[in-house]
C-alpha cells in the first residue's frame, strides 16, 4: 500500500492528541484509540499516582493479557466445534 492511500487521523488518548497513519478505516482507528483511551482512565482510576509511562505499560499489559484470553477463548471454541463436526 502506499503511503497515500493511508488514512491519517488525528485522535486524543489521555488528552494527548495523536496522529495515527494506517490502512484502516478512519472510524476503525478512532474505535482502538477510544478504547485504549477508555481502558488508559480505568486503570488510572483504581492507580491515580502512576506516572504516564508506567499507566501506558500497565495499559498494553491488561490489553495484551486480554487479546491473549481472546485468542484462547477462540480456540477453544473452534476445537469444539471440530470434535462437533467430526461426531456427526
Amino acid at each position: 500500500m502506499l503511503e497515500r492511500d493511508k488514512n491519517k487521523t488525528e485522535v486524543n488518548i489521555y488528552g494527548q492528541q495523536y496522529r495515527i497513519v494506517g490502512s484502516e478505516s478512519t472510524s476503525h482507528i478512532r474505535l482502538v484509540a477510544s478504547i485504549v483511551d477508555d481502558k488508559m482512565r480505568e486503570i488510572a482510576s483504581k492507580n491515580p499516582s502512576l506516572d504516564i509511562n508506567k499507566l501506558a505499560v500497565l495499559t498494553a499489559v491488561n490489553v495484551i493479557h486480554e487479546h491473549i484470553k481472546l485468542k484462547e477463548d477462540i480456540e477453544r471454541l473452534e476445537n469444539e466445534i471440530r470434535r462437533m463436526k467430526e461426531g456427526q
